[in-house]
């Protein structure tokens, strides 16, 4: 090993990120420094995020598999966190919930979220969840895409992020 680091053969760091990999530096005239990124805008997304505190009611989805029927069970009150065009966060006290359901992959629910414009309806599907709290106490934090909603209730959105967008953007003169 001690003719290897003689000979050049040492460890390097990655700028970007410090991993470790070995190569061949024999006069180590390859510096770390760090790499300029250009900044980003705050909210840089194809679909923009918008933290809000908005109540909603959330139902839980169950679907007969011999007829398809769709019945909504398990109603809880809980507010929207984060809201965007194709998805959103709820959080909410889930004792009505049974936890193996809502750990399932796919599982869908039936929100209600109540915007200052008036309220929208959607089914969501569940793709990230969080248990939050002490076990006496917990709360179930579930992050959602939106997989069905009307066409009056998506105009209904569009117009409330495109407002939100708008006065986010504003930058108070100086």
């Amino acid at each position: 090993m001690i003719i290897l680091r003689i000979a050049g053969l040492h460890q390097l760091l990655c700028n970007n990120c410090g991993l470790e990999f070995r190569g061949f530096d024999p006069l180590r005239k390859l510096p770390r420094t760090p790499v300029e990124r250009t900044k980003s805008a705050a909210n840089e997304r194809r679909f923009p995020r918008h933290k809000v505190h908005l109540p909603a009611t959330i139902c839980l989805v169950e679907r007969n598999v011999l007829t398809w029927d769709v019945a909504y069970t398990h109603r809880s009150q809980g507010h929207c966190e984060t809201i965007s065009q194709i998805g959103m966060a709820f959080s909410f006290v889930g004792s009505r919930f049974p936890p193996d359901e809502l750990t399932r992959p796919g599982c869908s629910l039936f929100v209600t979220v109540n915007l200052p414009g008036g309220a929208i309806a959607a089914v969501v599907s569940i793709v990230h969840w969080e248990r939050r709290g002490s076990k006496s106490r917990s709360s179930w934090f579930v992050g959602t895409t939106i997989s069905q909603m009307s066409e009056s209730d998506t105009a209904r959105l569009a117009a409330y992020i495109k407002k939100r967008s708008e006065a986010s953007l504003y930058v108070a003169p100086t």
